[in-house]
């Protein structure tokens, strides 16, 4: 299985939520279904049927957090060579050449990305365009409404 690129900042929060789910979650759905089988017939109890379909989802859950960590590539944006080239993990100041709207982009892995939270992932089309280039570039994003040009206007390394 190919390694996946994921930042330090990244891992961490899927660290504490496979740890959440470990000691948090799933004791308790342990001690639903224990209580849920002191009613009686299951085959009826919709309690025990419930509690059992949030245990398949949690471990599912831990498994793929699991899977994912397994197979992370963690890379720690800090200790990057601070280039000027737009790289995984680089925070992207942009600028629209058409309206001057101006964003902040961080570069993260595709299990990390929130575009709320202005991070988008390395397999976003804006972040393949921003790839490789450095500060003044104007770059050309294909996008579902069309092509956009921005501007890079900063780039560092957080």
């Amino acid at each position: 299985m190919r390694r996946s690129p994921i930042t330090a900042r990244g891992a961490e929060r899927m660290r504490a939520e496979l740890k959440r789910l470990k000691a948090e979650d799933r004791p308790t759905v342990i001690k639903a279904i224990a209580e849920a089988r002191g009613h009686g017939d299951l085959s009826e109890n919709a309690e025990y049927h419930a509690a059992r379909e949030q245990q398949s989802f949690i471990e599912g859950r831990i498994n793929e957090i699991e899977t994912k960590l397994g197979n992370a590539e963690i890379i720690d944006v800090s200790s990057l060579p601070q280039t000027g080239r737009v790289v995984f993990g680089a925070t992207v100041e942009l600028e629209a050449q058409q309206g001057g709207a101006r964003a902040r982009y961080q570069i993260v892995g595709e299990d990390e990305a929130d575009i709320r939270q202005g991070l988008i992932a390395i397999t976003s089309p804006i972040a393949r365009a921003l790839v490789g280039k450095e500060e003044g570039d104007v770059v050309d994003v294909q996008a579902p409404g069309g092509v956009h040009s921005y501007e890079i206007v900063k780039v560092s390394y957080e």
